[in-house]
């Protein structure tokens, strides 16, 4: 089902043109150090294989299973963090944003807002971050069709944005599992919107470990291909050095020592399918 979607600009990155962006960096920063290593090895990646890059983490990840969890260094020191990473690596920035006053902070310091899924029909949140300026991206919430969505992207473009992209991360099937239905790709794109396929979430089994989510990093791969193919725009995967040592969503995170090969074969895919 092919349809004309409206463009999203992140910095120098276009969502939603010929190309297959990779949006990717560890799902929280967990420390200064760890962070730019990771943003250094995604650049340097993307510049060889000639792929448009935006970094991705979050400073606080405030949705974890338990109140023990590690949520990340906060808003302040997130920010400069993400900061000298946009300006050591020339390379556009995303970060999830939880609140109207997170919005208005984070638009300074980043290209993107993300909307998390678990908050994709706050409202408030949605126009906050359509006022800043910034280009938008809602994470489908697991709790909706794809057909709701025309919603959300409404609500963000009433609000004065017209750069918004929808991710697809999965739709919850009982209890503590997620299934992903690529038709949902077509019928999102249908709304004129890029859409982004979170190949990591993808596979997250949702409160399934003992006071955190489990995973299954193993079928990334799988779905990541299967969505190329079902015509997205861009791929969202979040990556680290060892995963199972992550603090985290280690589970359904990807090494970093495998991107390179799947992007490999999804650009061979994406060249096939001509989307």
């Amino acid at each position: 089902m092919a349809t004309h979607v409206q463009p999203v600009r992140a910095g120098d990155v276009t969502i939603g043109g010929p190309g297959l962006p990779l949006i990717a960096g560890p799902c929280v920063i967990e420390s200064r150090e760890g962070a730019l290593a990771a943003a250094e090895r995604l650049v340097s990646l993307a510049r060889r294989l000639n792929i448009p890059f935006v970094y991705k983490s979050s400073y606080d990840k405030a949705n974890r299973t338990s109140l023990t969890a590690y949520r990340g260094p906060g808003l302040e020191e997130g920010l400069r963090i993400l900061r000298e990473i946009r300006e050591t690596f020339r390379v556009p920035v995303l970060t999830d944003v939880h609140s109207v006053a997170e919005a208005r902070v984070a638009a300074a310091s980043v290209d993107v807002l993300q909307i998390p899924a678990f908050l994709c029909r706050q409202t408030d949140l949605l126009v906050a971050a359509a006022q800043t300026g910034r280009s938008v991206n809602v994470k489908k919430g697991q709790f909706l069709s794809p057909q709701e969505v025309e919603h959300l992207v409404d609500k963000v473009r009433r609000s004065g944005c017209t750069q918004v992209s929808i991710t697809e991360r999965g739709t919850m099937f009982g209890y503590n599992n997620l299934v992903v239905d690529m038709r949902a790709v077509p019928i999102m794109r249908g709304f004129g919107v890029p859409v982004v396929f979170d190949g990591t979430h993808s596979v997250q089994l949702p409160g399934g470990g003992r006071g955190q989510s489990g995973g299954q990093r193993e079928f990334v791969p799988v779905l990541a291909r299967a969505a190329v193919a079902a015509g997205c725009d861009a791929l969202f995967l979040e990556v680290h050095e060892n995963p199972d040592r992550a603090l985290c969503d280690g589970p359904n995170m990807l090494a970093m020592d495998d991107v390179e090969t799947l992007w490999t074969q999804l650009l061979r895919i994406k060249e096939a399918v001509g989307a």
